[in-house]
């Protein structure tokens, strides 16, 4: 039997549990790893000459802390050496190898390379179906800009061509955009499409519509999308929401303004998904140049995103 090393003992003997082992603790019983790391196992490398690879389950735990605390791939290796918590949860230990920032990096590209993070965020949302959390009848549409640097102080002296700006009220952003489609039952997110920011939000409607659905609910930014050529083939109940200017003037006890009221209170579960994403997992940034990348990390977010949504209902 391996000797325990000094820092494991400090950890055992230890009179308090912090959030990080109590997060880590939750995540691990609610993630379906086997099923993940199935979808991947095609793809990664098998033991060979030269140095032999880590086990796969690591290697997705480890990529799993990164996203949890937006972490670049140095900042992941020196976490690694830092807490026992993080080794324990990988399946590590001090005394022997820990992945390098390169190795993390390679894994990360691997997961980009292929799809992965889309397909992850598809195999949760199957097992949370298992579970009986089903999708229903309703999507709520919705899309949130993801910020970008827009500083031209880099290697390549330009911002990101596949960002874009666009103004939001009185102010300015430059970036991406994030559209998804959210169950209006569950909460549980089902679809992702990205977009440099300037994207519309009513053209891009159609690529979070799963295919079914009787109704649909979006905000005032969704104005005439069941007119757009993409949409008018659909039987959907369009609840969109009526314009602010045009609000303000319904009389505040009357049957219109109801209405809003109940509009508005189905489309808040939407905001729940990209509150973990950008708030709880901290990806309000992108860490990384282009869509496509980001488009992996966002979707596997997605995924985690829902684990946690549907958890929390299953523990009340």
């Amino acid at each position: 039997m391996e000797q325990a090393t000094f820092s494991e003992l400090e950890h055992d003997m230890k009179k308090r549990r912090t959030r990080r082992e109590l997060f880590l603790e939750k995540m691990d019983g609610l993630i379906p790893w086997a099923a993940l790391e199935a979808r991947i196992e095609p793809f990664y490398p098998k033991a060979g000459r030269g140095r032999r690879p880590y086990a796969l389950g690591v290697m997705l735990r480890v990529h799993c802390v990164q996203l949890f605390y937006n972490l670049s791939d140095p900042g992941m290796e020196d976490l690694l050496y830092e807490v026992e918590s993080v080794r324990r949860f990988a399946g590590l230990r001090l005394t022997g190898p820990l992945p390098d920032e390169t190795t993390i990096l390679h894994f990360r590209h691997l997961l980009e390379r292929h799809g992965l993070g889309s397909a992850l965020f598809e195999e949760i949302n199957a097992h949370l179906a298992s579970l009986g959390h089903r999708l229903k009848t309703g999507t709520i549409v919705d899309a949130s800009i993801i910020d970008a640097p827009s500083s031209t102080k880099n290697k390549a002296g330009e911002r990101d061509p596949e960002m874009h700006q666009t103004k939001k009220g009185n102010q300015w952003y430059f970036g991406m955009k994030a559209h998804i489609g959210v169950d209006s039952e569950s909460g549980l997110a089902h679809s992702l499409a990205t977009t440099a920011a300037n994207g519309a939000d009513v053209s891009h409607a159609h690529l979070v519509l799963r295919g079914g659905e009787s109704e649909v609910w979006g905000d005032a930014g969704y104005q005439g999308v069941g007119k757009r050529a993409e949409n008018r083939a659909r039987d959907v109940d369009w609840h969109v929401a009526m314009k602010p200017g045009k609000r303000r003037l319904l009389d505040k006890a009357g049957a219109a303004e109801a209405k809003e009221k109940r509009k508005a209170s189905v489309r808040a579960k939407v905001e729940h998904p990209f509150l973990y994403v950008k708030r709880h997992f901290g990806y309000g940034k992108v860490r990384y140049r282009g869509l496509a990348k980001n488009t992996q990390r966002i979707a596997l977010l997605l995924g985690l995103a829902n684990l946690q949504i549907a958890g929390r209902y299953a523990t009340g």
